[in-house]
């Protein structure tokens, strides 16, 4: 996953020295295996120095990072400030390309997303009784996605997403818009069971959803709908009710990734009930379809028949 800069301030780009640039990379490298992403960018006077970064397994104990005296820093404000200290032009991007980058065919690109996951240890959800990690089904090419809040047992068991009783009504409801379940892309926020089904926490969505953003870049949706609460406030980091969130679309671009397509800049992504809850409560079967009809309007489609 690229890191993600934001620039409040005209870029002031700055020669590196090569083992600087090194050190730098390996910094940046080090914060993304911590599920850190975003860095911003701040003016530097003359009189400041760059600091000395060494290139050991305990970056954080390094020196260059100092923070004000008594402020004990968190590893995100440290990272602003190394950013916003030693910054030079790309630099970035450079270090932080991923394997599917440059990568045309989806399909490839997919591939190489998993096989980057591995078998994936960087959240607590791998210890806590997943059997396999369920990455993604559907179409590469696909013009909708779907992206829901995490697999259940059966999606653990067949290591495919919504496969249980919730995947059963997703299928009815993707079939009423006219396609099958293989013209369209499924994937989840978290790729492993919480155990007992729980939602998943925090911190276990922004240390997977990363792999997710990579899986939307690749395939390039027209729109995604987001299936509940958990995958709309993820994917949209907004804290809203689902009352709120749902009748509009939202423009969505994946954060720290970078397209290949110039053509490709984000897509549509609407917010709907995920079909676990629909099946609890089956009043909200109309609300939900109400949404899928804005989709299908959006994307030019008709419903088929009744009588067929």
């Amino acid at each position: 996953m690229s890191a993600h800069i934001c620039y409040p301030y005209p870029r002031m780009p700055r020669t590196l020295d090569p083992d600087l640039r090194r050190a730098l990379a390996a910094r940046i490298r080090y914060y993304h295996d911590m599920g850190i992403y975003d860095f911003y960018w701040q003016p530097v006077t003359e009189s400041q120095e760059a600091p000395s970064i060494k290139n050991d397994a305990s970056p954080l104990a390094d020196a260059a990072i100092h923070p004000p005296s008594g402020d004990e820093m968190t590893p995100r404000k440290a990272a602003a400030v190394a950013a916003s200290r030693v910054v030079e032009e790309n630099i970035f991007e450079v270090t932080a390309a991923k394997p599917e980058q440059g990568i045309d065919d989806p399909i490839k690109a997919l591939k190489l997303i998993r096989e980057d996951l591995g078998d994936c240890t960087r959240c607590p959800l791998h210890k806590q009784g997943r059997k396999q990690i369920v990455f993604g089904v559907g179409n590469p090419h696909a013009e909708l996605m779907f992206v829901g809040e995490g697999p259940g047992a059966d999606e653990d068991q067949q290591g495919e997403p919504f496969v249980g009783r919730a995947g059963q009504l997703l299928n009815n409801m993707i079939k009423a818009m006219g396609i099958a379940r293989e013209d369209v892309y499924i994937a989840n926020i978290v790729k492993c069971r919480p155990p007992g089904n729980r939602t998943p926490e925090r911190e276990e969505c922004e240390t997977c959803s990363p792999f997710l953003m990579r899986q939307i870049t690749a395939i390039k949706p027209k729109i995604i709908v987001a299936l509940g609460a958990t995958a709309a406030k993820t994917l949209l980091a907004m804290n809203s009710s689902m009352a709120q969130l749902r009748g509009r679309f939202y423009d969505f671009k994946p954060v720290g990734v970078r397209s290949n397509d110039p053509n490709w800049n984000g897509c549509q992504l609407a917010v709907t009930y995920h079909p676990a809850f629909l099946l609890r409560d089956p009043r909200q079967k109309g609300e939900a379809w109400k949404d899928l009809q804005m989709v299908m309007k959006e994307l030019g489609m008709k419903p088929p028949n009744p009588a067929t």
